[in-house]
This record gives C-alpha cells, sequence and structure tokens, in this order.
C-alpha cells in the first residue's frame, strides 16, 4: 500500500512539471485517385524529447491506472475483510450467547430432569393411589348396587324400616294381655287372676316400615309409616293361626326449609313424648323396654295431629327449637264412684256400625259410654327443646277441653245410700278447660353415661302417662270435673361395652282423690273415702266367680271398688347385641326384670292398710330381635 501511494505522489509530481495539453489529431480524409506521394517528415530532437516524455507518461498514467483499479480491489477486499471480521465478532457474540443459553438451558435440563424425576415419582405414588381409589370406589359401587343403603325412586330415596321379634313374658299374676302391661289393672287377691301366673310367646311386636326422603329445593320433603301386628281383630285368638292384625303405628309427611321451619302432620308421637334432637319425629327417646306399654310415670301417645315447630341454631353444637302442636283429643279411664251417681250425662259414645271406629268396642258403665269422646277441640300442646353437645332440655305446656251433655237434676229424693233424681228435659252442655306442663332433661356427662328425667303435672293429663289413670271424673251436678294428676320417670342408661347396654328405671303415676258431696250427703267422684275395700285381699269363695264359663275371675270386685292412687315401677336390664353390622344388621338380646306396685286410695274395710290396698305384679320380659342394616 505505501508503495502505491510513492508511485501515485511521483505522478503527481512529475505531472505538475509537465503539463500535458489534449491534442486532437484529425485524420485527413482520404483523397480518391490521388496518385501524389507525400515526403516523409523528419522529427526533430525536441519532437522526439516531447513524444517520448509524452510515451512515458502515458505509461505512467496506465500503470496509475492499474494501481488505482489494484488500490480500488484492496480496499474491496479490506471492506469485505472488515466486514467479515464484523460478522465473525457478531457470530463470535451470537455464538457466546448460544453457549450461554445452552448452558443454561442444561442447567435447566438439569432441574428439570430433577424435577420430572420427582414429577415421575409422584405420579407413580399418586397412580398407585388412583388404582387403590379407582378399585375402592369400585367396590363401593358394586356394594351399593348389590346392596344398597338405600332404594332411588325417581327423586325420592327410600329407607326400609324393620325388625323382627320373638319375645316372650311371664308374670306372677295374670293380666291376659300378652306382651303389654295394662298397669292399672293389676290384679288383687281378690280377682281369680290374683293368684294365677302367665306366660306368653309372642311374633307380635315384629316392625315394618319406610323412611321416603326428597329435596325439593327450597323444601326438604319426608314421609315416615310403621306398623307392627299388635292390633285385635273380632276374630283374633291364639288356638291355632295366632291371627293378629297388622296396625298403624306411625304414618305422617313433614315439609322443612333450610331456615330450620317445618310442618308435619300425621299419626306421630306425641309433643309431649321427650324428643332426642330438637322436636323432630323419629328422634323420641323411648325406655329401652320390651313391654310395648313401655313404662310406668313414661309421658307419650301416639295421635293424629299437626305439628308446626321453628329451630335456631345447630343441633350439634347449640340449639333452640320452639314448637306447637295440635292433636286428637279423648277422656280416658273416667271414673265416677259413689252410692248415688247421676246418669243423665254423656261425654262419649261407641263406634257406629257401617262407620270407620270399632262397633265392638263398645263398653258403657252407669248410663254412659267411653269408647269415643265427643271432642270440642283438640289438645293444643307447645314446647320449647334446648339442644347442647352433651345435654337436651324441653319445657312444655298442655291444654285441653273437656265437653259433656247432660240433662240438669230439677230435685232429689231417698236417702245419701240411695238417691233418686228428676232430670229436665232440656240438655245442656258443658266444657272445663284443664291441661298442665311437663318437661324433661338428659345429660350425657360420659360416653358410656346417660341420665335422664322427665315429669308431668296438672288437670286432666292421665291419659299422657303410660298407666292411663283416670283424668276426669263426675260433679253432683254432672258436669265433668277434671282430675288433678302427677307422673314422672327417671332413667339411668350405661354403655359399659361397645355390644352391651345396661339400663335401670323408675317411674310413678299419681291420680288425686276428687270428690264431692251430693244434696243429700253422698259422696261422689274419684275415691270417696267411704268405698268399701274390704274385700280387696279376700281369696275368692268358691261358686261366687264364673269361671266355668272361662271368662276368669272377678270376685270380692265389689268389695274392693277404690280407684288408684298411685302406680310404681322399678325395672332393670340389659341389651346384648351379637351382631351389629351397616350391612348386616343387627341381632340383639334383651332381659329385663320389673316390679310393679299399686296402691288405691283408702276406703272403709281396710284398717290394715291405712294406706290403702295395694297390689303387687312382678314380671320378666325377654326379646330376640333381628333389625335389617
Amino acid at each position: 500500500m505505501k508503495t502505491i501511494a510513492a508511485v501515485l505522489m511521483s505522478a503527481a509530481l512529475l505531472a505538475a512539471q509537465f503539463p500535458i495539453q489534449a491534442q486532437t489529431e484529425t485524420t485527413p480524409p482520404a483523397k480518391t485517385h490521388k496518385k501524389k506521394v507525400e515526403k516523409k517528415k523528419v522529427e526533430t530532437e525536441t519532437e522526439i524529447q516531447l513524444r517520448e516524455m509524452r510515451e512515458k507518461m502515458a505509461a505512467q498514467q496506465a500503470q496509475i491506472d492499474a494501481l488505482q483499479s489494484q488500490l480500488g480491489s484492496k480496499g474491496q477486499q479490506t471492506v469485505a475483510a472488515q466486514q467479515a471480521a464484523a460478522d465473525a465478532q457478531t457470530q463470535a457474540a451470537t455464538a457466546t450467547a448460544a453457549a450461554a443459553q445452552a448452558s443454561a438451558a442444561a442447567a435447566a435440563t438439569d432441574t428439570k430432569v430433577d424435577t420430572l424425576s420427582t414429577t415421575v415419582t409422584d405420579l407413580k405414588s399418586t397412580d398407585a393411589g388412583l388404582t387403590e381409589t379407582v378399585v375402592s370406589n369400585q367396590a363401593k359401587v358394586e356394594d351399593e348396587i348389590n346392596s344398597p343403603t338405600t332404594i332411588h325412586y325417581k327423586g325420592i330415596t327410600i329407607t326400609p324400616v324393620a325388625f323382627f321379634a320373638a319375645e316372650g313374658v311371664w308374670r306372677q299374676h295374670s293380666v291376659n294381655s300378652d306382651i303389654n302391661t295394662p298397669f292399672n289393672s293389676i290384679p288383687f287377691p281378690s280377682a281369680a287372676q290374683g293368684h294365677v301366673s302367665e306366660l306368653n310367646f309372642t311374633g307380635r311386636q315384629s316392625r315394618i316400615g319406610g323412611l321416603f326422603e326428597g329435596n325439593a329445593g327450597s323444601y326438604k320433603l319426608s314421609g315416615y309409616f310403621e306398623g307392627d301386628f299388635l292390633g285385635t281383630g273380632t276374630s283374633s285368638n291364639n288356638n291355632q293361626s295366632n291371627s293378629y292384625v297388622f296396625r298403624q303405628r306411625q304414618i305422617w309427611g313433614k315439609a322443612e326449609t333450610v331456615g330450620g321451619f317445618a310442618i308435619t302432620g300425621g299419626q306421630m308421637w306425641s309433643l309431649v313424648t321427650e324428643d332426642g334432637k330438637s322436636t323432630d319425629a323419629r328422634t323420641e327417646k323411648l325406655p329401652n323396654t320390651i313391654d310395648s306399654q313401655y313404662m310406668v310415670g313414661f309421658s307419650w301417645e301416639r295421635q293424629p295431629g299437626f305439628r308446626l315447630q321453628q329451630r335456631w341454631g345447630n343441633v350439634n353444637t347449640g340449639a333452640f327449637t320452639a314448637a306447637l302442636s295440635v292433636e286428637q283429643a279423648q277422656i280416658t279411664s273416667f271414673t265416677a264412684n259413689g252410692s248415688a251417681v247421676p246418669v243423665d250425662y254423656f261425654f262419649a259414645g261407641g263406634g257406629t256400625n257401617g262407620g270407620l271406629y270399632n262397633a265392638a268396642g263398645n263398653s258403657t258403665g252407669t248410663g254412659f259410654v267411653t269408647t269415643y269422646a265427643n271432642n270440642v277441640a283438640p289438645d293444643i300442646i307447645v314446647k320449647g327443646a334446648l339442644d347442647l353437645p352433651k345435654a337436651h332440655f324441653e319445657l312444655g305446656g298442655l291444654a285441653r277441653f273437656m265437653r259433656d251433655f247432660y240433662y240438669p237434676i230439677l230435685s232429689t229424693a231417698g236417702t245419701a245410700a240411695a238417691e233418686t233424681y228428676t232430670y229436665s228435659t232440656t240438655q245442656l252442655s258443658n266444657t272445663k278447660a284443664a291441661g298442665g306442663i311437663f318437661g324433661s332433661a338428659r345429660v350425657s356427662p360420659a360416653k358410656f353415661l346417660d341420665v335422664a328425667v322427665q315429669a308431668m303435672a296438672g288437670q286432666g293429663v292421665g291419659r299422657y302417662g303410660s298407666s292411663q289413670l283416670a283424668d276426669a271424673t263426675l260433679r253432683p251436678d254432672e258436669t265433668l270435673e277434671p282430675i288433678r294428676n302427677y307422673h314422672g320417670m327417671l332413667s339411668i342408661e350405661t354403655h359399659p361395652a361397645p355390644k352391651l347396654d345396661v339400663f335401670a328405671y323408675y317411674g310413678g303415676e299419681y291420680a288425686q282423690r276428687t270428690v264431692y258431696t251430693t244434696a243429700l250427703g253422698a259422696l261422689i267422684g274419684y275415691g270417696p273415702a267411704n268405698t268399701s275395700d274390704a274385700g280387696c285381699y279376700n281369696i275368692p269363695a268358691a261358686n261366687s266367680t264364673t269361671l266355668g264359663a272361662g271368662t276368669g275371675g272377678t270376685a270380692g270386685a265389689t268389695a274392693c271398688g277404690s280407684p288408684t292412687r298411685y302406680i310404681q315401677e322399678a325395672m332393670g336390664g340389659f341389651t346384648y347385641r351379637l351382631v351389629s353390622s351397616p350391612k348386616y344388621g343387627r341381632l340383639q338380646y334383651q332381659a329385663t326384670y320389673s316390679y310393679i306396685q299399686r296402691n288405691l286410695w283408702s276406703g272403709v274395710g281396710s284398717a290394715t292398710t291405712p294406706a290403702g290396698p295395694r297390689a303387687t305384679e312382678p314380671m320378666i320380659h325377654v326379646s330376640m330381635r333381628y333389625y335389617i342394616p
């Protein structure tokens, strides 16, 4: 490059010293047919020098042009080289970046490989868990298909309810009443049954039913029914086929909102019955008895009615429920004793042939029928229930209305021992209000112990106790008078083992003496003190009964006329569940021992029993039941 530059500079200096004038040589036109030959011109020394100089300059110019051309080519190559270097640097930078990225990618790849390895391990574990879950779900689905806990019909879930029972009872004194005990009919020695024991086996308490549930969005709908075979038809007997009839125990429907409001209608346990949760049907707390009359002192009825309830809170953590029900009314065990009782009144009637009440159940006393009361209003019951995690409390009230129809007494004649009456021909009616209060408390201080107490007190509430003591008597003017009643029960239930329950109960029921004096001084009502009890402990005399007709003994009954003052029962027993499976059901054995004492109001001729005559009844119940799951 330096050589080329030097040559160019030399040429430039030479050109400056000898300027070259541009000359235009013109070739003269050729002459046609020119015969004259021109003479050759001789160059001078100066012209020669100039010509040689010009030739040298032309050669140098050609050399300069060649050098310039070569220089241009070298410049292009230099630029190309520079561009190639730049491109190489760019490629190197790109390669470095790519290498860095490759390195980072390699590191990330290692991380991803580690992560992938962990993920694969997790997936394998998850796959094993999923496999186990799938197998479990498949088994569950197959189990639900082959062994469903419920039956589905359209949008309804149906849960069958049933148990199958083989049961027996032994009583020291016969009451001729199968598995249930009519507590207010415990016989005295004056009756033949008071000297005869009884032993009965039965399967009649076996039960079938079902729960029907549907979710209608804003409302949860449910229906329930259950029945057993403790009904008695007109031809039922123990002779050969034991042909007893199916009866309705419960059958009701219910609609409940998510806000805790519910309405229930049908035949169900009365609202006075202790509930285990809120005031919900099907949560009733019944004593663990085999006796289908349950336990002396237990408050209950199963009867048609309508129930409204509103719950606030959660029953598992704390809730309060207010409930109101209207239920079928009835006057039971009406008792009117005395030497001269008026007879022109009535408050009930027997079933009519062609009707749906039992026409064969008519029973008459001194001018009145006691089968079906002519009710003026239903029984009205209100109750509040408080649920706590380990306790349940209830408090309620009952209103009743007792009406009878009568012909007023215009005059009385005769003596106090034998009064006679003159009656009006105009019939009147009279309604007496009755009712009372009731409550219960149940606590579970430990998982193996439940303790509860319940009680009821009021006027005319005897029909809500298991003994069915009289809830009304008669005044001298032939109007009804409610009798003051009290009843209550204490229960202790233990669970010493998962399959074993041991329990004990004590209950009592009381009917207050309610007596009035007539115009001539006679005593009438419930438990007059002049009633003869002289024969309560007498052994039946020969030929004084109708034993030959096979109807049993009633000897001495007229000499043991006082009504019941107080009945008490102490009962203990156990339940052992041999099998208890959610899939196969429950097989349980149960046995109870009870001791009942029935005390009458004191009358005359009972000097040896100033507290009133007393009858006792030891009895044993046994049971084997299989409950479906």
